[in-house]
């Protein structure tokens, strides 16, 4: 009996582990029919560029992005010898074919700045492409070969997404063209802080990406470009289970306004936005923490005809809702200029439905930057619960910052609750609440009621960027 038992468990171990195999997905035949899309691009540099270069292997443009976000070449990172080609002015990249009459997709970072550009194909042919177009923000560029009968990619629906799907990557890591690696999507919409990229909803795998992979496709179970690999989460220079690919919907777009007009043109409503904090939520009577706060709007912007305010959260963009800043410029940077979208707006309790008439970002507006050290100069010191001191501006201080509205008064020290938010000397409060001040004077007015339980929202300008800025005053210990 005993043994009997023992045989019955194995067969049904044995048929449990066969149906899991059965389970588990096979990449052969997706592979082998999509292996050959796949080409390696090499991009030569002329030698202005090439003095660009750090001694560690990142170009200038990875200098502007935050140190854990990475996009990569081929071969030349820590550890490669001075005589690699990646020293000789070239990087490595991959692409895949999307039309048989030769137009290929790689990553703008593979191809900027390049003078020549080579594609290498399955078969080992090697054509010299043509730099079409590309876009930074979106990091996509568009080359083309002269050739027809080209095996194309199929093209897939990115939106359709969901965290978990099985994804695959064919690309040249380290050289190494025409390399697989799996993994599933761990994220959909994932924003980036680097330079000009928070237009772009990111693609989170835990596709094994390397250097080299840029510009390579991602494709899903069907055989399906979803995505372009473009970056990986890495302190080190090398894969660390976290990897971002560009939507292949965001990129064809891209594509075929590159063909149509030789430019991308996104949405812009002109507001400065940023997070809902706890104690912001708190201050603004918001039932729960989400959207975007309202911190600036561009007087002439289409926000601002729409009757946006500071201190408005954006709570959804055409009824799809933004639980995070990050979220509102990558929906409207793909609106098409022209066209009109509905904001829901959060405001004094109230939720307001304000249509607003997309503009255009122009094509060289700069990423707003973050609050950074601002100057300090003499103090008045007046007692307040934030502990803060102020002084008048003079009007050369505002004409030298652009505060052409009078607004604005200086801050000359940080003390007590506001040593907690970051605030510093020289840091220009140019609101109280909703209030705005236009002197030292005006600015004690505002918070002389302030008391310990309180929080007070300041809209906080530091060199060009313009933040709101939550003081919460702690409780007494007797209290």
């Amino acid at each position: 009996m005993r043994n009997l038992l023992t045989f019955s468990a194995f067969v049904l171990f044995a048929v449990g582990a066969a149906s899991a195999h059965a389970d588990l997905p096979d990449f052969t035949q997706l592979v082998e029919k999509n292996g050959p899309s796949v080409v390696n691009v090499t991009a030569t540099q002329g030698e202005s560029d090439t003095a660009k270069q750090s001694d560690d292997g990142d170009d200038e443009d990875q200098q502007d992005m935050p140190d854990i976000l990475r996009r990569f070449f081929g071969p030349g990172g820590p550890g490669m010898p001075p005589g690699h080609p990646r020293f000789g002015g070239e990087s490595l990249g991959s692409g895949f074919i999307i039309s048989s009459d030769g137009y290929i997709l790689t990553n703008n970072h593979v191809v900027s700045g390049a003078e020549k550009v080579v594609v290498r194909l399955s078969d080992r042919r090697e054509l010299d492409a043509k730099i079409v177009g590309t876009d930074d923000k979106s990091d996509v560029a568009l080359l083309k070969v002269n050739a027809t009968g080209l095996p194309a990619v199929a093209i897939g629906d990115s939106s359709k997404l969901k965290p978990g799907q099985w994804v695959v990557a064919i690309g040249s890591p380290f050289a190494m063209d025409h390399s697989v690696t799996h993994g599933v999507v761990s994220y959909v919409g994932r924003s980036s802080n680097g330079r000009g990229e928070q237009y772009v909803p990111f693609i989170q795998t835990d596709v094994p990406i390397n250097r080299g992979n840029s510009g390579g496709p991602l494709f899903n179970l069907d055989g399906q470009v979803v995505g372009i690999n473009s970056q990986i989460y890495s302190n080190t220079g090398g894969y660390m289970g976290v990897s971002f690919s560009v939507p292949i919907n965001l990129a064809m777009n891209t594509v075929e306004q590159l063909k149509s007009t030789g430019h991308v043109a996104r949405g812009m409503i002109g507001v400065q936005i940023q997070n809902v904090t706890r104690d912001a939520a708190q201050n603004l009577g918001l039932p729960q923490v989400g959207g975007a706060l309202v911190a600036q709007v561009s007087p002439d912007g289409s926000a601002a005809k729409a009757g946006v305010q500071p201190r408005d959260v954006i709570l959804a963009y055409n009824g799809t809702p933004i639980d995070q800043s990050s979220d509102l410029p990558m929906l409207v940077g793909v609106s098409k200029p022209g066209s009109t979208a509905q904001l829901k707006v959060f405001r004094d309790g109230k939720t307001l439905t304000l249509p607003v008439t997309v503009g255009e970002l122009p094509a060289d507006k700069a990423t707003l930057a973050s609050l950074t050290t601002g100057g300090s100069s003499g103090a008045t010191h007046k007692a307040n619960a934030l502990g803060l001191a102020v002084e008048d501006m003079t009007g050369e201080q505002r004409k030298e910052l652009g505060l052409k509205d009078q607004n604005g008064v200086v801050i000359s020290r940080v003390g007590g609750a506001a040593q907690r938010t970051g605030l510093q000397s020289g840091d220009i409060v140019l609101m109280v609440g909703r209030q705005p001040v236009r002197s030292a004077n005006e600015f004690h007015a505002a918070v002389k009621d302030v008391k310990p339980g309180d929080s007070v929202m300041l809209l906080v300008k530091r060199n060009e960027a313009t933040q709101f800025i939550t003081i919460a005053v702690p409780k007494s210990k007797n209290g």
